[in-house]
């Protein structure tokens, strides 16, 4: 998987963008279509943010943002936003074809 860290209006130091390859390289956990993620870091007046985006193959991008004053906090809570969104997309596929037990039609067995 490919994965690039940014910053804008900040500099970003190796512990940040080591931490920030630790925690992007357990997506494909989640979703083993991932293939390239892109983390994006933004240090304005003491307010982090952060950004990522997730393409994975045959689905749209993933893409999330979260703002902290700890840039490191800000990248946790913006992979949570990232792993929900890629979760919920993987159940909806596994489950697309099979309709939850109780709906079926009446008269039906």
């Amino acid at each position: 998987m490919q994965i690039t860290v940014t910053g804008r209006h900040m500099g970003v130091n190796e512990a940040l963008e080591e931490y920030c390859l630790k925690k992007v390289e357990r997506l494909q956990r989640y979703y083993d279509r991932v293939h390239a993620a892109e983390v994006i870091l933004d240090g304005n007046n003491g307010l982090h943010s952060a950004e990522i985006i997730v393409r994975a193959e045959g689905t749209p991008p993933f893409v999330a943002s979260e703002e902290h004053e700890d840039a490191f906090a800000a990248v946790d809570l913006v992979l949570d936003k990232v792993e929900r969104q890629i979760r919920r997309h993987k159940e909806k596929v596994r489950n697309r074809k099979h309709p939850p037990k109780g709906t079926e039609e009446p008269g039906t067995v």
